[in-house]
């Protein structure tokens, strides 16, 4: 597997990642819904959804899995565009889009993962807001989105950003260094987030970045 910077010709592919992999999501939360009971907590979403997560790595089931549904199932219409992949596409068209911190993962030539790092402030301060992190239902649970995790902090490291932002998973996301970010004084512009949302601080950080954090326009147009 490499990681490697996005490229033009992978947007119809990172669109189809988040697609499956955030589509794949909702179905199961749904079912889990109808069912009676309570969606479990995954690795996360982008705010677009308010969860309190931020990317889509979980256990959904694969193409191969889905064989044997009835005709009625094969016949129903599609459900909903998840709005992660409505979300990537303004982002790339937003004053916040970092190209370099745009990140694929990509096995035998095909693109299974993508994470994104757009540029966010925390008060008068730069910063990074990351999201959203997707991996393929099928390659999920072998690594990959951990090395896209990896990729993206080192990738802001080097290039002298500050502190990178995100609302997630408090089970995922403090393995990559994140913690609340209420510990630093930061919070953020939504306070329906604050429960879940996180910060890493990077080398660059200094203790007087403190305030409201703000991401790029597009999460806020969903």
């Amino acid at each position: 597997m490499l990681i490697r910077r996005e490229r033009a010709e992978d947007a119809p592919a990172v669109a189809s990642v988040h697609r499956s992999a955030f589509g794949a999501l909702y179905a199961r939360e749904n079912a889990e819904r109808a069912a009676g009971e309570s969606p479990a907590e995954t690795t996360g979403r982008s705010p677009a959804e308010y969860t309190g997560r931020s990317s889509a790595e979980h256990t959904g089931r694969s193409p191969a899995e889905r064989t044997g549904r009835s005709p009625a199932e094969r016949t129903a219409p599609s459900p909903p565009e998840p709005p992660e992949v409505d979300l990537v596409a303004r982002l790339r068209s937003d004053a916040g889009w970092i190209p370099t911190l745009s990140l694929v993962a990509v096995e035998f030539d095909t693109v299974i993962g993508h994470v994104c790092l757009t540029r966010a402030a925390v008060g008068p301060f730069p910063a990074l807001g990351l999201g959203p992190l997707g991996v393929h239902p099928e390659h999920q649970g072998a690594g990959v989105g951990s090395a896209l995790m990896h990729a993206a902090i080192g990738a802001a490291d080097a290039l002298d950003e500050p502190l990178i932002g995100l609302l997630g998973s408090l089970d995922y996301y403090p393995r990559f260094g994140f913690v609340p970010a209420a510990r630093l004084g930061i919070a953020p512009d939504e306070p329906d987030w604050v429960s879940h949302f996180q910060v890493r601080p990077l080398t660059t950080y200094e203790a007087q970045i403190t305030g409201e954090f703000h991401y790029a326009e597009p999460f806020y147009e969903l």
